[in-house]
């Protein structure tokens, strides 16, 4: 039996697709908010016809970067904050993104939370002897809530019902749970793809500054005029690697524990269905009747 959903098979509805898509969608409109803001305040404040050794001439994105007069790449956390501009906002917004949602989802696929091994352990140990009925089962799994014991809780409502009957009960519980576990993952990996884009956004503007440096008269001979546009452009390109490389680190890493988790529970849930099925307690009751016919040998019977 295979917990993973089939897409095909049975297609999301639409209003759960969108809702999937909201933080997404919110990702994407906060980020290109963020680029236009960098772009109206480069149009805003940039004076091409200003003097290039005066901070008036410097464009929008440096001006704020008092390093660029000495024509050197800050190192310092503040001075590297300062020098980004106003592409800073973008950037912090996606690392505190990637922050959040990986603090998040650490939380939220806790193995102890979504597979709890002493409840596992006590409910199959009651299941073995024979000590729970239909009703007290499920009444186990709904006051648990373990992602598992929501998937059990399912196959519980087929109970005596054929394998066939009883799996696919249990599949359907599980694609909305494996969808619970895969909640916001994405985020993750579309964060990992916009930081380095912001990154080369950055670098693009950094090489026009340069390249309007060079072609003015003013900035011949001047290697310093050229540091603030090279400097952002090497600035942006790190910070967006910086936040795009542990992004994408932590999306795999979550995607890889989502799959280890549903393979657990798809063998917890095969073990539920080898036990209330039809077949299963047919099977059951064929071996308690071929324990109680045998015969015992101290009595010679």
């Amino acid at each position: 039996m295979n917990l993973r959903p089939n897409n095909r098979c049975q297609p999301r509805q639409p209003q759960q697709h969108r809702k999937r898509l909201l933080p997404l969608a919110s990702l994407i409109l906060l980020l290109l908010i963020a680029v236009s803001l960098i772009w109206t305040q480069a149009s805003a404040q940039d004076s091409p016809g200003a003097d290039l050794a005066t901070d008036a001439g410097k464009p929008a994105w440096s001006r704020e970067a008092a390093w660029s007069n000495e024509g050197k790449i800050p190192s310092e956390p503040y001075e590297v904050w300062i020098a980004l501009g106003a592409f800073r906002y973008p950037l912090a917004l996606t690392s505190i993104i990637v922050v959040w949602f990986s603090i998040e989802r650490l939380v939220v696929l806790r193995y102890g939370r979504v597979i709890p091994r002493h409840f596992v352990k006590r409910f199959f140990e009651q299941m073995d002897a024979g000590n729970l009925d239909p009703k007290m089962a499920s009444k186990l799994c709904e006051e648990n809530r373990s992602p598992v014991a929501l998937v059990l809780a399912n196959g519980i409502r087929k109970w005596g019902k054929s394998s066939v009957e009883v799996e696919q009960a249990i599949i359907d519980g599980g694609e909305r749970q494996i969808s619970q576990l895969r909640k916001h993952i994405r985020i993750l990996n579309g964060a990992a793809t916009v930081a380095p884009l912001l990154g080369l956004l950055g670098t693009v503007v950094g090489m026009i500054d340069s390249f309007n440096r060079i072609s003015q008269k003013a900035a011949m001979g001047k290697s310093e005029a050229l540091a603030s546009g090279i400097g952002l452009s090497l600035l942006t390109t790190a910070a967006g690697l910086g936040i795009a490389i542990p992004a994408l680190i932590m999306y795999m890493y979550f995607t890889g524990k989502v799959d280890s988790l549903v393979i657990e529970m798809d063998g917890v849930a095969q073990d539920l269905v080898d036990l209330i099925s039809a077949e299963g307690l047919a099977e059951q009751a064929r071996s308690v009747k071929g324990v109680a016919g045998k015969p015992d040998p101290r009595r010679g019977v």
